[in-house]
């Protein structure tokens, strides 16, 4: 764990940089502060007060310790602090976030258990058919497709937007309305079936695989049950690659939440990238990229902690384990 936090360290310090060359090669964070009819007078006032002045290492280290703190400067559009921007649209993109993980898993894992135990079923098959659907399709013309038919001719759901939402001390949440229940649906199910899919399949493949180990045709042999073969010793062994699959999955559904967030106009983090973009607002485009590094560096210091405890092995691999 402490060299896999070592390599975590290197990993933001990298992302940290390109975040940070984003100030140094595109645009120019004066020009874009004060416009085209400032005077040379406050361009080198502004250049001052900003640091720009200084050396690039002086000013990355300034970054990178202002990041720390969680300070990523002043929004170029807005103006307001862009960690502020960001805690204000947190809540929206983790509360979409999860809800589309879990339904990736709670649909995904299942139905792959099924169609490996039962491949030659008709409902195992008609699933497997269905997931080249979400596998295939892009995200957005899925929530396009779900926005005509549900909100557009049937009405039952709305098209765009969070709904009402309830403050909870510096937290907002839509689960606890109806109009926020309902306009959670379908962004959850746009962001979410392509991991559910993906889940599906995979559980289902390394199902098949393991089902044909000699260790599970012994377990038989024995007179285990197929109850405690099946999830005792097959889904047991399946799950370490699924982890690793499903961790990466979980960390891109906030990551690529810009797309669903964009066609829901969902109030988030990713649709605040995306316009941060058209302006070319440097400092929440940084904010928003080290921000989603750090979320996919803790997702997979978990996974590794889950492998440890999913296979006990890993627990024994390490030097001087052989004489105990």
């Amino acid at each position: 764990m402490i060299r896999r936090l070592l390599q975590a360290i290197v990993v933001m310090l990298v992302v940290a940089f390109v975040a940070f060359s984003l100030f140094q090669y595109v645009g120019d964070p004066v020009q874009l502060m004060m416009g085209q009819f400032a005077t040379p007078a406050d361009r080198i006032r502004l250049t001052h007060e900003l640091g720009l002045d200084q050396p690039f290492y002086v000013q990355f280290f300034h970054f990178v310790v202002n990041a720390l703190h969680g300070q990523f400067g002043v929004s170029l559009r807005i103006g307001k602090p862009v960690s502020v921007l960001l805690a204000q649209r947190l809540p929206a993109t983790l509360e979409l976030s999860i809800c589309a993980a879990l339904l990736a898993l709670a649909v995904g894992i299942p139905a792959g258990v099924y169609a490996g135990l039962r491949p030659n079923s008709w409902l195992a098959r008609t699933a497997m058919s269905a997931s080249l659907v979400g596998v295939s399709l892009p995200t957005f013309l899925i929530g396009i497709l779900l926005i005509l038919v549900f909100a557009v001719k049937l009405g039952w759901l709305p098209a765009f937007g969070r709904g009402d939402v309830v403050h909870l001390g510096g937290w907002s949440t839509g689960l606890l309305t109806r109009t926020g229940l309902e306009s959670l649906i379908m962004p959850t199910i746009t962001l979410g079936l392509f991991q559910l899919t993906l889940i599906m399949r995979l559980v289902r493949s390394e199902m098949l695989e393991v089902l044909r180990a000699d260790y599970i045709k012994f377990a038989r042999a024995r007179g285990l049950s197929d109850r405690a073969v099946n999830f005792g010793h097959a889904l047991r062994n399946t799950l370490v690659p699924v982890i690793t699959i499903t961790g990466l999955q979980l960390g891109s559904i906030i990551a690529f939440s810009i797309i669903t967030e964009q066609v829901f106009q969902w109030p988030g983090m990713g649709l605040l990238f995306v316009q941060a973009v058209s302006y070319a607002d440097i400092p929440v485009m940084a904010a928003y990229l080290c921000l989603i590094a750090l979320v996919f560096v803790v997702i997979n210091l978990i996974v590794d902690l889950l492998y440890f405890v999913v296979d006990p092995r890993l627990r024994v691999d390490r030097p001087g384990a052989a004489g105990h």
